[in-house]
């Protein structure tokens, strides 16, 4: 996984300066950004880290900005910052997925706190993808016959209703078993299942 890193979003520059000077006391890398528009121009989903974003700017709002990383299956847990009036769009926010919202003038404890939250939360993603990629690989090992046999027996089939069915012998289909078993490093059952669910998934 890259280096986590916490994208600032703010129009405001002395709110940037702030943040940047916070971070820079647990020594947490970071990018700022004046506008969503800038911060979008970078974008690529091969960032990791989590995204500080103010929820009212003039060219584009924070919730706008939330909306097209959402269509662009964008996993960045998002904080937003918000003005007393804004709670309720701060709310919506959260509906729509962000992780949380710090009123101004926020408290440092409170959104390094949220920070850190938001990047065990990103880090937990990213193994999750990884992990589904890796099962992804190893079901590509596969023949077809091997696929067809993995199919059948994680989805409960019994090696003589899979014979019967493909009109080979019970013995080839052990044979077949044991072998993609070996190719998806697997000991048992339940573990066969899961490399199924996992590769499924991530489709």
């Amino acid at each position: 996984m890259n280096k986590q890193t916490v994208y600032i979003v703010d129009d405001d520059e002395g709110v940037r300066e702030a943040l940047k000077l916070l971070l820079e006391t647990v020594h947490q890398d970071y990018q700022t950004y004046a506008s969503p528009v800038d911060f979008l121009a970078s974008y690529d989903d091969q960032k990791t880290g989590c995204l500080v974003l103010d929820i009212r700017m003039p060219e584009m709002s924070g919730l706008i900005l939330q909306k097209k990383l959402k269509e662009l299956n964008s996993t960045l847990p998002i904080i937003f910052i918000t003005g007393h009036g804004d709670i309720p769009m701060a709310v919506d926010a959260m509906r729509e997925g962000a992780l949380n919202f710090i009123r101004k003038p926020f408290r440092e404890h409170e959104l390094l706190d949220c920070i850190n939250q938001a990047l065990q939360m990103d880090a937990g993603n990213h193994a999750e993808q990884d992990e589904k990629q890796k099962c992804i690989n190893l079901v590509a090992t596969l023949t077809e016959r091997e696929r067809e046999i993995f199919n059948r027996v994680s989805d409960g089939d019994a090696n003589k209703v899979i014979s019967s069915d493909l009109g080979i012998s019970q013995r080839t289909v052990e044979v077949h078993r044991s072998k993609l078993m070996k190719k998806l490093k697997v000991n048992n059952l339940a573990q066969l299942v899961r490399i199924k669910i996992q590769s499924e998934s991530a489709l």
